[in-house]
């Protein structure tokens, strides 16, 4: 079966062009290949030319899975919640659920019982971020206040109470608030808990 020449491309995901290479056949016939492989099961398509085998999706782990997201949808990088569990800072448990922040558009994406979710906000607030084992996450800080931002304004919902706040720099808050609406510095600043948190 041709499909087991596929497992020797290494690569976290792979293109028609990869699959042409590796079977030696041309691109477009990797197309056909493509598609007669994902009804099959053998294949799982990530987003348009952009595919896994079935078992590498099954082991992978939580920050190949950032990588995905960051690339599922380009810009964007892990924030709100996801970022936080990823630091420890939140009780607030997401399994097969990873939040983002995007520029484009808000958007959900579900592979394979896995939720790739994309809040869009206002370019000038798309900061704060670095780039970490190959993908894209807000600082702590930064995870925070888009938290608090989308809040603001309706948007989003979090258990403030499930944030230890003694391993968020409160200075580097204080910095990062003024870049945001005053809505959103209000709500911070008037939040009982965060202001009792924050004074720890």
């Amino acid at each position: 079966m041709r499909f087991i020449e596929l497992q020797k491309i290494k690569k976290l995901y792979f293109r028609h062009e990869d699959i042409a290479r590796t079977l030696g056949i041309t691109t477009q016939s990797a197309k056909v290949t493509v598609n007669r492989y994902i009804k099959q099961g053998l294949l799982i398509r990530v987003k348009r030319n952009m595919y896994m085998l079935r078992e590498k999706w099954l082991n992978l782990n939580r920050e190949q899975k950032f990588i995905l997201a960051n690339i599922i949808q380009v810009p964007s990088y892990i924030s709100l919640m996801s970022a936080l569990d990823y630091y420890e800072i939140t009780t607030q448990m997401q399994r097969d659920y990873i939040e983002s922040i995007a520029v484009k558009r808000t958007k959900e994406v579900e592979i394979e019982q896995s939720f790739f979710n994309y809040t869009k906000i206002d370019t000038d607030l798309y900061f704060g971020f670095s780039r970490i084992r190959g993908f894209f996450i807000a600082t702590p800080e930064k995870a925070l206040l888009d938290a608090v931002y989308l809040m603001s304004f309706g948007r989003y919902s979090f258990d403030i109470a499930s944030i230890d706040f003694s391993k968020l720099k409160a200075e580097k808050i204080d910095f990062i608030i003024q870049s945001f609406p005053l809505r959103t510095q209000n709500l911070l600043n008037k939040n009982e808990y965060i202001r009792k948190a924050r004074n720890i």
